[in-house]
């Protein structure tokens, strides 16, 4: 069970919790991916997490209660290998998982997503490193830092590592972390390293304008053995090859999946937005017959679209990346597919909170949360649309 620490005592403020979007019920294709165990366990989430919202802003941090949720309702778990006791579970369930929870919170959804990411990345270790991570179940809670700014020298049996990773989200409660480094050989090469909690120590260094509830502080490992079972090469997870690998999400390229991680909080966020705004600002302007003013209509029916036409994009990629087997077009379009997402629903928070007036802009309206969440989320490097539409456009030209 993963060791959950806090320097203090959080109480439930005394908010009202958002109407939480239920999963459908009618028969429709997308009616399995619903019924989902994780998906369906996704609107209790939002609903502790929405309640926990403002301590997690005043914190800088997600509060226990809201992480066990999370490691509860299977998040963790769902694409650790089903030989380890986890679920192997698909891209479309997890991306449906996440906004859901977005709509309470978008800090606990990009905790979420990140921890199913990590949990699949794991799942590229050796065997023996993959029954250690998971000796004591599925739900470990594995954070990670993707960029290699560590050194590490081999040894006999293993490498001594260390360097400093900033932006690590949920580490407060980490089991487990994943940090990328390179080898100190005559041609270096970036491998990930797993070590375990007390390896490392954590520098207070989060203190951005949204998502603050991330708590992606900095991480230091210094001068740390790590054998040969806790490591595996970056090229590994990059073209998804994974040893074993018997389920189809252990078989497609990072960059064919890494954007929907973190595109799929950003459409939460534009879901909570929209429902800030139908709560807040359609009252105002709503006529005695009960319709919405003109103006204010075509408001809400443009970013009621664009959040629609994000989730499509979404779920559309994840089931691309569900087949296991992507071409470089396809996994250059999942790329694409996941920045527009993410551009489209920061685009419906910006139209409803430009048109919600001053009183979105105080503190205590959850609009303007919405608002810095979407924004700080859809920064994301992965998330940049230039560059997945150079890519994207090359590939379509090689196809001619």
């Amino acid at each position: 069970m993963p060791t959950q620490q806090t320097s203090r005592q959080i109480s439930d403020p005394q908010i009202p919790a958002p109407q939480i979007s239920a999963p459908r019920t009618a028969v429709d294709p997308a009616s399995r991916i619903d019924s989902a165990a994780v998906v369906v366990a996704a609107a209790d989430v939002a609903k502790i997490a929405a309640e926990h919202a403002q301590a997690a802003e005043r914190d800088r941090r997600l509060s226990p209660e809201v992480v066990r949720s999370m490691l509860d309702a299977g998040f963790a778990r769902h694409f650790v290998p089903r030989r380890h006791g986890g679920d192997a579970g698909t891209f479309e369930e997890i991306v449906r998982a996440v906004a859901v929870v977005g709509e309470g919170c978008t800090s606990a959804a990009w905790a979420a997503s990140l921890t199913a990411s990590l949990g699949r990345m794991a799942a590229y270790l050796p065997e023996a490193g993959r029954r250690r991570i998971w000796a004591g179940g599925p739900d470990t809670l594995i954070v990670g830092a993707l960029m290699p700014f560590g050194r590490a020298r081999r040894e006999e049996g293993g490498w001594r590592i260390g360097g400093t990773w900033p932006y690590v989200s949920v580490v407060d409660h980490a089991d487990w972390a994943l940090v990328c480094a390179m080898t100190t050989e005559e041609r270096p090469v970036a491998r990930f390293f797993a070590v375990p909690r007390g390896s490392w120590r954590t520098e207070d260094t989060w203190s951005s304008v949204g998502m603050r509830g991330t708590g992606s502080n900095t991480l230091h490992v210094e001068d740390v053995f790590v054998p040969d079972e806790l490591t595996f090469t970056r090229d590994a997870v990059a073209t998804g090859v994974a040893e074993d690998a018997e389920a189809p999400c252990h078989r497609v390229p990072l960059k064919a999946v890494n954007g929907l991680c973190f595109a799929a909080p950003v459409l939460g966020a534009a879901r909570a937005a929209l429902t800030a705004w139908r709560e807040g600002t359609a009252p105002r302007h709503t006529s005695a017959s009960g319709g919405l003013e003109s103006a204010a209509a075509v408001v809400l029916g443009r970013a009621a679209g664009e959040a629609d036409t994000a989730a499509l994009l979404l779920e559309s990629a994840a089931r691309r990346a569900d087949t296991g087997r992507v071409t470089d077009l396809e996994v250059a379009r999942n790329s694409r597919d996941c920045a527009l997402a993410a551009e489209l629903a920061t685009a419906a928070v910006d139209r409803l909170f430009t048109s919600a007036g001053t009183r979105a802009h105080q503190e205590s309206a959850p609009l303007q949360r919405h608002w810095r969440d979407a924004h700080s989320a859809a920064g994301h490097v992965v998330l940049g649309f230039p560059a997945a539409a150079e890519t994207y456009a090359r590939e379509l030209q090689r196809e001619k």
